[in-house]
């Protein structure tokens, strides 16, 4: 597994959620995803406009604060930007390597 490709992460649910953060359960489905990395959301229901991208703040596994996670794992996130409020259950977000989505 290259610890530098770009990684993809699939919401669980959304635990808490403000204007600007959200707390959420994820399960790594690819790649590593690391903190202080931009995703992108993937809208399925065919929506144009403007990306939009949310920055991973932090990983929360098994208790314990980490700065990268890689399949098949599940961790507690905080993810921030103007999109949380599209977050929601099996929405999938993908990172790059060159943090450039």
């Amino acid at each position: 597994m290259d610890d530098n490709a770009g990684g993809e992460i699939q919401i669980y649910s959304v635990e808490e959620r403000s204007a600007a953060t959200a707390t959420c359960a994820i399960r790594c489905v690819g790649g590593v995803v690391r903190t202080g990395r931009p995703f992108r959301l993937r809208l399925d229901d065919g929506a144009t406009g403007e990306p939009v991208f949310l920055i991973l703040d932090w990983i929360k596994l098994y208790g314990k604060f980490t700065d990268s996670l890689h399949p098949p794992y599940s961790a507690l996130v905080q993810l921030s930007g103007g999109g949380v409020s599209l977050l929601v259950r099996g929405l999938i977000l993908a990172s790059s390597a060159s943090d450039e989505s």
